[in-house]
């Protein structure tokens, strides 16, 4: 059987909702989506999201970058000539993780006017019981990299999301994960980020999944939330499981 495109899957539903009589969702129209990875990992892991975005049209891009020795400013300054040397009429950001935060990070200082959309996947925008805990131990600094240390060093984060682009906030429930080693992570959580840590004043939207930190990076109910977003603005809540 023949694979549907996310595109179908989700935006379709959402505009006939929308606009009654609508036959097809609106196409992206060149629009390219640049994925972010996140700690310890190499932007291959995005391979699969990748995959479902082209098939609903967008033209994807994968930044790679040094999640262990630079530092959360100078990943972000990456990101931002990335992003300029794009030639794309819209752009779109989706992160997971530690690739949220640079994704913040970079918003904060005049971002591109291309730019139209972002998505977090258990991006911890507010703080982190688990990376402050290993933080504590000695040695684990280096092992968490440059990028974490400076954003903990700024201290818990009264996060907010840009008035541009529109930022929409994926967590996961599913306590599978480092949260099991780490005493006091609170619940629900991801295994890693609690769902209090996602939360982000001025988000657009927010839509909370019962799966873990890793398992975003392939589940296909996240992909569909992912194109939903990049759509319309909304995820889809009514699908929810």
């Amino acid at each position: 059987m023949k694979e549907r495109p996310l595109l179908e899957d989700c935006a379709t539903t959402h505009e006939r909702r929308e606009h009654p009589g609508t036959s097809s969702p609106p196409r992206p129209a060149g629009a390219t989506v640049i994925l972010v990875h996140g700690l310890w990992t190499p932007a291959a892991i995005f391979a699969v999201h990748s995959h479902w975005l082209k098939q609903a049209g967008y033209r994807t891009l994968r930044f790679a970058y040094p999640s262990v020795r630079a530092t959360l400013s100078e990943n972000a300054t990456r990101l931002r000539s990335l992003i300029a040397a794009t030639s794309a009429p819209e752009i779109h950001l989706v992160g997971h993780s530690l690739g949220g935060l640079i994704i913040l990070e970079m918003l904060a200082h005049d971002p591109d006017p291309r730019l139209r959309r972002a998505v977090l996947l258990g991006t911890p925008c507010r703080d982190s019981h688990c990376a402050r805990r290993l933080a504590s131990v000695v040695g684990m600094s280096a092992l968490l990299g440059r990028s974490i240390m400076e954003w903990l060093s700024r201290g818990p984060l009264a996060a907010a999301a840009p008035q541009s682009p529109q930022v929409g906030v994926l967590a996961g429930t599913r306590s599978v994960g480092l949260g099991r080693v780490v005493p006091g992570l609170p619940r629900p959580n991801d295994g890693v980020v609690a769902l209090a840590e996602t939360r982000l004043a001025g988000a657009a939207d927010l839509v909370a999944l019962p799966v873990a930190h890793s398992e975003m990076l392939a589940s296909r109910a996240c992909g569909v939330q992912v194109a939903s977003f990049l759509a319309s603005g909304r995820f889809l809540h009514a699908q929810q499981a």
